[in-house]
């Protein structure tokens, strides 16, 4: 066994075929791709990779399977899918998986195609491992693919401790022991024993906590939304898609400077757009709630239309409905496996704060703010609310 050391985990065996995937090219990519993105620029020292993570997710999954008492091949094909989950992220991670979505048709949890033509692929089938059963095992499908991609998936378990390790907040700290402990595997799917609802709402409370202060800081929000746009006007520009998703993060930087100056420069250096309007959900009609990507550029070139300023100087950031993907674990209350929604009155709070932190974005370089926020309000019929509660001036 090769054993890495962790700065979470303390110390990592890699059985066999984890010590091989490790050494392929498409996971030594991971080194590149920043674990937090543009998080990075509100905390300075959130510069791990999903090269770490992906190791942490395989060390917990791996605790997992051992604590259920799942081996042989089904469990050698289960820490492969943990160890590979992240391997189909494009640069900057999540920041670009929409952009990839709609040109190809593909989420980064889909890598079939990339592990049938890969060193990865070839080297799962050296040591008798199917890259399409793990390919599914990473999309989450049915029974222990819940481990890697799921409400209790040792994804959640790893990035949740380690993305407040490196911020220095202390608002991600989960007892992963207790919940790899108290995992049970019943009727094809993965739940907590009797006893933990409160594990269950722990992870619960720890991923909403780090939403607000740490995954959707508005600064990181801004500099994700100029990030997004920059990398559509390079694939507009020509680049084809498929080497824009293989990118690492350092390389979409340097082409973005070179060909996308005006974001570009602004995101190496930090000098970026403020926010024209910040709106509440309350004050949102529901309309634009539910812009889609289409009708978001078009409310862009309106607004920027009315304000006189250039096409390129206004930026909307429509987060999707506030939800709770953990509320839907599963845990054992009185002998009968429930969702977790259905026997906590956290979820319900929980729903309410998220849907009290949600905001609408429009953001403007700082010297045209205020006519961008002037015909934002007439465009998204945001005037008779009263500009003084959601616009940052």
């Amino acid at each position: 066994m090769t054993a890495v050391k962790d700065s979470v985990h303390d110390y990592i065996s890699l059985d066999p075929v984890a010590a091989d995937l490790v050494d392929t090219p498409e996971f030594q990519r991971l080194r590149h791709i920043k674990q937090l993105s543009t998080v990075r620029l509100v905390y300075p020292s959130a510069n791990h990779t999903r090269f770490e993570h992906s190791l942490g997710v395989y060390h917990l999954a791996s605790r997992a399977l051992s604590h259920l008492g799942i081996d042989g091949d089904r469990a050698a094909h289960v820490r492969a899918a943990a160890l590979l989950h992240d391997i189909g992220h494009g640069p900057y991670g999540h920041q670009t998986e929409d952009l990839i979505r709609r040109r190809t048709g593909r989420d980064h949890d889909e890598i079939d195609d990339l592990l049938g033509n890969s060193v990865a692929g070839e080297v799962l089938e050296s040591h008798g491992l199917d890259p399409a059963r793990v390919a599914d095992l990473v999309d989450g499908n049915a029974g222990l693919g819940q481990l890697v991609s799921g409400e209790l998936d040792a994804d959640r378990m790893d990035y949740l401790v380690r993305d407040a390790h490196h911020t220095g907040v202390p608002y991600g700290t989960i007892d992963h022991g207790r919940l790899i402990r108290e995992l049970r595997y019943r009727e094809g799917n993965l739940v907590l024993a009797e006893g933990n609802v409160q594990t269950a709402e722990s992870l619960l409370l720890a991923r909403a906590l780090m939403n607000a202060i740490v995954y959707r800081h508005h600064v990181s929000r801004i500099a994700g939304a100029m990030l997004e746009r920059a990398s559509e006007r390079l694939v507009e520009d020509g680049l084809p898609i498929e080497e824009f998703a293989r990118m690492a993060d350092h390389d979409l930087l340097v082409a973005l400077r070179e060909r996308v100056p005006e974001l570009g420069e602004r995101i190496e250096r930090r000098n970026l757009y403020k926010r024209a309007v910040w709106a509440p959900l309350e004050v949102v009609p529901a309309d634009v709630v539910e812009l889609t990507h289409a009708e978001t550029r078009a409310a862009e070139r309106e607004i920027a239309d009315i304000a006189d300023v250039a096409p390129k100087s206004v930026l909307v950031d429509v987060p999707p409905r506030p939800g709770i993907k953990e509320s839907r674990s599963r845990v054992v209350v009185n002998g009968v496996v429930q969702r977790l929604e259905e026997t906590s009155e956290l979820v319900g709070a929980l729903r309410s704060t998220e849907r009290t932190q949600w905001r609408l974005g429009v953001y403007a370089p700082d010297d045209v703010r205020d006519e961008v926020a002037a015909a934002a309000a007439d465009v998204f019929d945001l005037s008779p609310h009263g500009i003084d509660r959601w616009t940052v001036l």
